[in-house]
């Protein structure tokens, strides 16, 4: 087992399962069995860009899948693969929740907007965007289908996304931070951020 894990914890067990590839991204717009008419409910889909340690986009998609979010889109160039330790820190959310990608980011998130989507980008550090409003997660309003876009862990969302965005959602911190602790985990920040957003559909009853 020791050999066939590689030397990671396996707890006694051990499965030999085909790889997860990610899914078409025009396989996204097909409703699934329940969905619905996107008019009648709240959509949400989190876009992924550039996320390159596995342990965070495993911890990433087990937020979204148990906060509700509808899809999850992660760009092709810079990112992860759908490999076993991504499947072991989504506690096999993976498994059961597809993963679609893109190679054309911006192009696919200027198309949601003319759709009638909001999109909207996420930013540890409100003074390093440029150009687009940003505002307290607090602050934020789900009115309409909406794109929320996480960025890499180092560099954030990047400039040429930040320019298909409407508005840069920020989680303000609880103290005067030390200028060496200055922002969250990539995973925790958007757990925080997609349940800010995620309760208002709780409170509308929607």
């Amino acid at each position: 087992l020791d050999a066939l894990c590689r030397g990671r914890p396996h707890q006694g067990v051990c499965l030999e399962a085909a790889p997860l590839p990610f899914r078409s991204l025009p396989d996204a717009e097909e409703p699934r069995p329940g969905d619905g008419e996107s008019g009648e409910r709240q959509l949400l889909w989190l876009v992924l860009e550039h996320i390159q340690d596995p342990m965070n986009l495993g911890a990433l998609l087990r937020s979204a899948y148990f906060l509700g979010v509808d899809r999850v889109v992660a760009t092709q160039s810079n990112s992860c693969p759908l490999t076993p330790i991504v499947s072991k820190a989504s506690a096999g959310a993976m498994e059961v929740f597809d993963v679609y990608s893109t190679d054309d980011l911006q192009g696919f998130l200027k198309a949601k907007s003319a759709e009638g989507w909001d999109v909207v980008g996420t930013a540890s550090r409100p003074e390093d965007v440029e150009g687009v409003p940003v505002i307290s997660c607090s602050e934020f309003r789900w009115d309409k289908p909406l794109i929320v876009v996480i960025g890499s862990e180092g560099e954030g969302v990047s400039l040429h996304t930040q320019l298909q965005c409407r508005q840069m959602l920020a989680i303000p911190p609880g103290r005067a931070l030390h200028p060496g602790i200055d922002s969250l985990n990539v995973s925790v920040a958007a757990g925080i951020l997609l349940h800010s957003i995620c309760s208002q559909k709780r409170r509308h009853g929607d």
